[in-house]
């Protein structure tokens, strides 16, 4: 612990992560969020279209998620997320009209690849250990460089899971990327990846519980407070200037930037991010899940990617979504509806929906781009980053955010100013 105060800019998982790290060792922390609320990109709130409460996006948690699962645990939100006892990946083809289930055994010998009731359908054993090749990518090499995209395979199950996961075509996404998501899940076996449903929604488990909890261990958060520059003199931060506000840093304060790439870029001279970023949109229906509609169906041949069966509506999430940028609302929200009702076996019009379209919601995780993420510790003495887009070994994705935020938040406390 410093005896100065660290100030944590942005409240997305990032920054909460780091807040909840560092009162958690008694550190003094102040919390600054240029929004009304916290969360970032995983914040739930009321959407009046719909008339119910939803997630800013569809995001999924597996089992062989750490950092997550220990976040989640010292905050308290872990009782709120539905833990299967064993991996399944239900999968659908709207072409074929064919469904199947994807069953990886708990263990970490993959014997499930041996047996056609777990596989993907019409493919061999042999294919999944081919995709071995992965683990031994190197920096500039890209998924398809590794493994065939021609495979029955790839097309049925390593498309459509590492699209989700990179958030770009796979063709030109990082192989060491997509190799780090499988060796920390389905190379970890069965138990490792197992889809983690928040039933009522991302805020009530990961943001609000982290809140209360920096606030009860004495953090404060301050919301609707706009970061405009920093000041600095002599290799570290000396001052935030604020909207309403200008805050001088004491000797050993700190600060740990945990916003976007192409804010960090405005607020910190020379610094190198991402410049490429790829889009999502969910779709959202007022319609209750139909009973033995799997909670998630991933989705190949069609717009949908992934439906999301809650109790009160069903949701779709479309990743690499740049083509939809410009696209007109309505029609597309028709047309993703008659996939649904195709998968779900529903006979009804289109409901009361809402489509969420976020144009740059992380960075493009080709191999280019992932040599631009920064480390967390800067040339800059008590400056930190944190955020998806800095240099976790993951792609943009909650374990990545959290993870950054806890590199941080140990950095902050342990660098000698």
């Amino acid at each position: 612990m410093t005896s100065g105060t660290v100030h944590i800019v942005g409240a997305g998982l990032a920054g909460l992560s780091a807040a909840v790290a560092l009162v958690g060792q008694g550190q003094k922390v102040v919390v600054h969020e240029l929004a009304r609320h916290a969360g970032g990109r995983c914040r739930s709130y009321f959407e009046p279209a719909l008339g119910m409460t939803i997630d800013n996006g569809n995001h999924l948690l597996l089992s062989g998620n750490a950092s997550a699962l220990a976040f989640l645990d010292k905050v308290g939100g872990r009782h709120l997320l539905d833990e299967p006892q064993h991996a399944e990946f239900h999968f659908f083809d709207l072409a074929t009209k064919n469904g199947w289930v994807l069953r990886p055994n708990d263990g970490p010998v993959p014997w499930w690849i041996f047996s056609k009731d777990r596989r993907v359908p019409h493919t061999r054993a042999s294919d999944y250990l081919r995709l071995g090749r992965l683990l031994k990518a190197a920096p500039c090499e890209t998924v398809t460089e590794k493994i065939d995209s021609n495979s029955v395979l790839y097309k049925r199950l390593m498309e459509p899971v590492l699209l989700a996961a990179l958030n770009c075509n796979p063709k030109e996404g990082s192989a060491q990327l997509a190799a780090a998501v499988i060796r920390e899940t389905l190379g970890r076996g069965g138990k490792a990846c197992r889809p983690l449903f928040a039933a009522n929604g991302l805020g009530p488990a990961l943001v609000d519980p982290a809140i209360s909890f920096i606030e009860k261990d004495g953090g404060e958060v301050r919301f609707d407070h706009s970061l405009r520059a920093i000041e600095w003199q002599d290799a570290r931060a000396r001052a935030l200037q604020f909207d309403d506000a200008r805050v001088e840093f004491g000797r050993d304060d700190r600060i740990v930037l945990a916003v976007p790439a192409w804010v960090a870029k405005t607020l910190v001279p020379e610094l190198r991010v991402p410049t490429k970023y790829r889009s999502i949109f969910n779709a959202h229906f007022a319609y209750p899940s139909p009973k033995g509609v799997p909670k998630i169906t991933g989705v190949i041949n069609a717009t949908t990617e992934w439906l999301f069966a809650f109790n009160d509506r069903l949701s779709v999430t479309v990743s690499s979504a740049d083509r939809f940028n410009e696209a007109e609302r309505e029609p597309l929200a028709r047309r993703i509806w008659s996939e649904v009702a195709t998968i779900a076996g529903i006979d009804a019009d289109l409901p009361r929906w809402q489509i969420v379209k976020e144009r740059r919601a992380t960075f493009a995780a080709t191999p280019d781009e992932n040599a631009l993420r920064p480390r967390a510790q800067t040339h800059w003495k008590n400056l930190f980053l944190a955020g998806d887009w800095t240099a976790t070994g993951l792609p943009a994705t909650i374990e990545g955010a959290i993870r950054s935020g806890e590199t941080a938040a140990k950095l902050a406390m342990a660098t000698q100013l």
